[in-house]
């Protein structure tokens, strides 16, 4: 049986120098020297500069980028994009607009393709608003409470830049956590990262912090998150 790939959950601010070492060794695992980067979720947030962004940035990782002009749900319907995720080794979703990209992505074609390809062994990487969007339940950025999300791993909620968002945000989603869910609070520039064995442990300078039944606990660089069963 085809081992899923390896997922990593970035808490924000991607592509960035504290983000090199994981990214690094997320195209090792990859075994590619090409990145698929999906910039729907920044349609409305200049997604050409967030392309330029993820092109530099992984070039000097000796990496070339493949962009998928995704920005609406037409696009996320078309043939094409979704056979390039569908041969595609790692993709990678970009942060911007959680509800922008959820209202793309959902029961969409390219989300299909894209479930099937990281079952198949591609390695699948998505900061802030795509951390939040794969998840479910999902985090509702315009308050803290939740909403439905697309489920790629389900029981748990994602809430990125942790470390920077106001505190009554995180608060909030404390506060209304669902009982059966587990929330991970994923600080900038740092990845909750899941191998195809199904264990999670920290990558980049920031904590993942677990809030789990009314339990708070802080896990740092390299930790294995042992809380975690998903």
């Amino acid at each position: 049986m085809t081992e899923p790939g390896t997922l990593a959950l970035v808490g924000g601010r991607e592509w960035n120098d504290a983000c090199r070492d994981f990214d690094a060794a997320l195209l090792r695992k990859a075994g590619t020297s090409e990145v698929v980067v999906v910039p729907t979720a920044a349609a409305f947030e200049q997604p050409d500069a967030a392309v330029e962004s993820a092109r530099r940035y992984f070039d000097a990782l000796g990496a070339s980028v493949r962009a998928l002009s995704v920005l609406h749900r037409e696009d996320a319907e078309a043939e094409e994009p979704a056979a390039v995720v569908s041969d595609a080794a790692f993709v990678y979703l970009s942060s911007g607009s959680p509800m922008h990209l959820r209202s793309v992505l959902m029961h969409s074609r390219l989300y299909e393709a894209l479930v099937d390809a990281h079952g198949r062994g591609a390695v699948l990487a998505a900061s802030g608003a795509g951390g939040r969007v794969l998840c479910d339940p999902m985090v509702d950025p315009r308050g803290g409470a939740y909403t439905v999300g697309l489920g790629l791993v389900s029981g748990l909620a994602f809430f990125p830049f942790h470390d920077s968002a106001p505190a009554h945000l995180w608060e909030r989603s404390v506060d209304l956590l669902p009982r059966e869910a587990v929330l991970a609070g994923v600080d900038e520039q740092t990845a909750m990262v899941r191998a195809p064995d199904g264990t999670w442990t920290v990558a980049g300078p920031g904590r993942v912090t677990i809030y789990d039944d009314g339990t708070l606990t802080e896990f740092g660089q390299d930790s294995v998150i042992d809380t975690l069963k998903m």
